[in-house]
């Protein structure tokens, strides 16, 4: 009896090794796939000069992505997003304009502010759902609208044009083929890898989204740490703000659309669990590049963009059926 329950109990850790191999390995190998997928089909795909348009155009969705990471860890989830992006490109471009107009003036002081801004806003945030107990995709959801009204009064409803030659640098100078702004979503995501994992802070994201009760009882801050991990990922959401209008020149209240679904999808598909604990920037890195593969290799080869929201609808769900382990799971919220 006792050999037959350890055999049991050893194929059973075997079966979960096999599946934890599979979760940590899978999107990359969807990601190897369709870059050989859409190279086959289309040779023009597989090139330096696609790659370079690839990444230039998922650079401040990673950096979205990279803040959202922080929040899925610990177990919550961030939906203002968008009208954070919105507030930060819009306060950037009036105080750009106001300094100076040119980063060879005053106006590189309106780079740090929209970091500021942002990191106010995923405070406020972050104090609305601690303090109130108001659930985060709740909080963040009303924030996110509370934003894009305010971008709208800020705004008016107009474009701010951004035509400096040094800012605007971060789309047309190139290193490699690459440009700037490819490296500065490299740079800071190295800075996220830090944070995430030689930091206290990136520890305690980890264990607040492995266990509240467990973070609790060995001493650690949860709501403090809740606050400051709303108010890092504000941080990165103005960092992917200055890299929109970085790309295309203009900040408006539209600056912020599309990312909310871009961002949560590349981390889900990159593998980072939504209960918390498990993944990281570096997954979310994976994600984002599958998810813009799949429709810049959906353009390339000629299919609408609704077949690129089908498909990445169906890679969400498989990827949270890899995930999740439904067998421990009674009741689905």
């Amino acid at each position: 009896m006792a050999i037959t329950e350890a055999s049991g109990g050893i194929i059973s850790s075997l079966k979960l090794s096999r599946r934890n191999t599979l979760i940590k390995w899978a999107p990359l190998l969807v990601l190897v796939v369709l870059i050989a997928f859409f190279s086959l089909i289309e040779p023009r795909f597989f090139s330096v000069r696609n790659f370079a348009r690839i990444f230039t155009a998922a650079s401040p969705s990673l950096m979205v992505a990279v803040g959202v990471t922080f929040i899925i860890i610990m177990g919550s989830i961030d939906l203002s997003m968008e009208g954070t992006i919105s507030v930060c490109a819009v306060s950037f471009a009036f105080c750009f304009m106001a300094l100076g107009g040119t980063l060879a003036s005053w106006a590189w002081l309106s780079l740090p502010f929209a970091l500021v801004i942002g990191a106010i806003m995923g405070a406020l945030n972050g104090l609305i759902h601690v303090k109130l107990k108001i659930p985060s995709f709740m909080a963040s959801l009303a924030m996110g609208f509370v934003g894009t009204g305010l971008a709208m009064v800020m705004t008016g409803g107009d474009r701010i044009r951004i035509e400096d030659e040094f800012f605007r640098g971060l789309l047309t100078e190139r290193i490699l083929n690459f440009p700037l702004m490819v490296y500065v979503a490299v740079l800071f995501l190295l800075v996220a890898w830090v944070i995430q994992s030689y930091t206290i802070l990136g520890r305690n994201f980890y264990a607040v989204g492995g266990g509240e009760e467990l973070a609790i009882a060995s001493g650690v801050d949860v709501d403090r740490v809740r606050i400051m991990g709303f108010m890092l990922a504000g941080i990165f959401f103005s960092v992917g703000a200055l890299l929109a209008v970085g790309r295309i020149g203009i900040a408006e209240t539209a600056t912020g659309n599309n990312f909310m679904f871009l961002s949560i999808t590349a981390v889900v598909v990159g593998g980072t669990a939504l209960w918390g604990g498990i993944g990281g920037v570096w997954n979310t890195l994976v994600g984002v590049l599958v998810v813009f593969v799949i429709g810049n290799g959906m353009v390339v080869i000629g299919l609408p963009g609704y077949t690129q929201d089908g498909v990445l609808g169906l890679l969400v769900i498989i990827a949270v059926i890899l995930s999740t382990d439904r067998k421990s799971i009674s009741f689905v919220k």
